[in-house]
């Protein structure tokens, strides 16, 4: 059995070094410029604050910390990415082995997330939903160590409450796993009373409201711009077919999402018939943290009639491999699995052999947007007048925040227009629609 588990276990890091290093080459050696969401956090982090128009300021942080490990190195943003997503798969497999309490079952839910796109094939643009994988199945494990053990220690609630709020600040969406859990554990004390309530849970409280206190204070000093900007970004209208067409809309989404990790559980189990006891604390956790999630934001579409933008679920699947196969775990025969692998090998594969024929066959991309040609353009055109480096540029996050990437100095994005700098500015030219100079 130790032997069975070393193997497994080495296959399973096989299998995240594998991803980390195909999701890194693949996009380095065919995007000639780095995604508009990466350039725009790249932007945000060359000035970071407590906040941004769009979101809040996660993102933008971790790109400007590689930034200055890397400076403008394409690879390095690409690896980012990919290390947010093996990172949250190490804490779904470590969950999975909890609960299974079986090494193949538990590496088997991981490699099954391989059929979900948002963990393969969108993930070189690192951006809001990305940053939010690695706290999102943190928060989960934590919570997982709580709710099935006797004694609640102090770390564990203070780790929930540091990556509740890390995951908060990369979106806001973070909060509909945090109300999950919420009303798990307010049903188990308050409702269902098989545990009592433990003072230790304010901990959790206060080093998340702690650290959003910054924040807070940004939002409330630039009039809440990032939360006007997500709800205009849900599209919202005063028409009553809203609150019935755009949740039909969410759920269709969905299940067309999940059909090729569907194909694989059938792969893994050929005849599929599910049995429920509602008495399993095990089973009530994995529904809670899988489908509380997709229900409360479903009812959200409903109420306000608002469309769910089918990136914004990417953090919400990380555990539904470990939710099927615990509920099928007694279905699935070991010895029979050849086929799930062939699957899983042929959508791990595929997966980055469709990206790059997309990177080669299209042309009109942002990621085959010349940015370094244009940076060094405009480097010339500066150079000819001063001799003293650029030191901020204004424009759109996309044009300027390409030239505050490529060009040497790094200069800081100072907004989209931002009159005051240029009128105090002591040298500054303006080339189209981005200007940049000295302070």
């Amino acid at each position: 059995m130790i032997s069975l588990n070393r193997n497994i276990n080495n296959i399973f890091f096989i299998f995240v070094l594998s991803h980390l290093l195909i999701w890194t080459v693949v996009p380095t050696i065919f995007n000639k410029n780095l995604p508009l969401d990466v350039i725009e956090a790249l932007a945000w982090g060359s000035n970071l604050d407590w906040g941004f128009n769009k979101h809040p300021p996660g993102s933008a942080f971790f790109l400007e910390v590689f930034f200055q490990i890397f400076g403008a190195q394409d690879w390095a943003y690409y690896f980012l990415s990919s290390l947010f997503v093996v990172i949250s798969f190490y804490f779904v497999f470590k969950v999975a082995y909890e609960i299974l309490s079986d090494k193949l079952l538990s590496l088997f839910s991981v490699l099954i997330l391989e059929a979900i796109y948002f963990y393969n094939f969108t993930t070189p643009e690192f951006n809001v939903n990305v940053c939010q994988l690695p706290f999102w199945s943190l928060v989960v494990y934590f919570s997982w160590k709580i709710y099935f053990s006797k004694e609640i220690k102090l770390l564990d609630c203070f780790l929930i409450g540091l990556f509740s709020a890390i995951g908060f600040l990369s979106k806001y969406l973070f909060v509909y796993l945090l109300a999950s859990i919420s009303i798990l554990f307010i049903y188990l004390i308050f409702v269902k009373k098989d545990r009592k309530f433990d003072f230790k849970y304010f901990i959790i409280l206060e080093i998340f409201v702690i650290l959003l206190i910054p924040h807070f204070i940004w939002l409330y000093g630039n009039d809440f711009i990032t939360i006007f900007y997500g709800l205009k970004r849900t599209g919202l209208e005063p028409s009553l077919i809203n609150h019935f067409e755009q949740p039909i809309l969410f759920l269709i989404k969905q299940v067309g999402i999940l059909l090729p990790f569907f194909f694989l559980i059938w792969l893994l189990v050929k005849k599929i018939k599910l049995k429920f006891n509602t008495k399993d604390k095990k089973l009530l956790f994995l529904l809670v943290i899988n489908l509380l999630p997709i229900f409360l934001i479903f009812i959200t579409s409903a109420i306000m009639g608002s469309k769910i933008r089918t990136m914004w679920m990417t953090p919400f699947y990380l555990y539904f491999g470990v939710l099927f196969i615990y509920i099928l775990k007694s279905q699935i025969n070991v010895k029979k699995t050849n086929s799930f692998l062939s699957g899983f090998l042929f959508l791990f594969f595929l997966s980055p052999i469709i990206y790059s024929y997309v990177s080669i066959s299209q042309s009109d991309k942002r990621t085959d947007y010349p940015g370094k040609e244009i940076a060094s353009k405009v480097q010339l055109i500066w150079s000819k007048d001063f001799n003293e480096e650029i030191q901020f540029v204004t424009g759109d996050e996309w044009k300027a925040g390409n030239l505050s990437y490529h060009l040497k100095s790094r200069p800081v994005w100072e907004g989209s227009t931002n009159n005051e700098i240029l009128k105090n500015a002591s040298q500054f030219i303006c080339v189209e629609d981005v200007c940049l100079g000295r302070y």
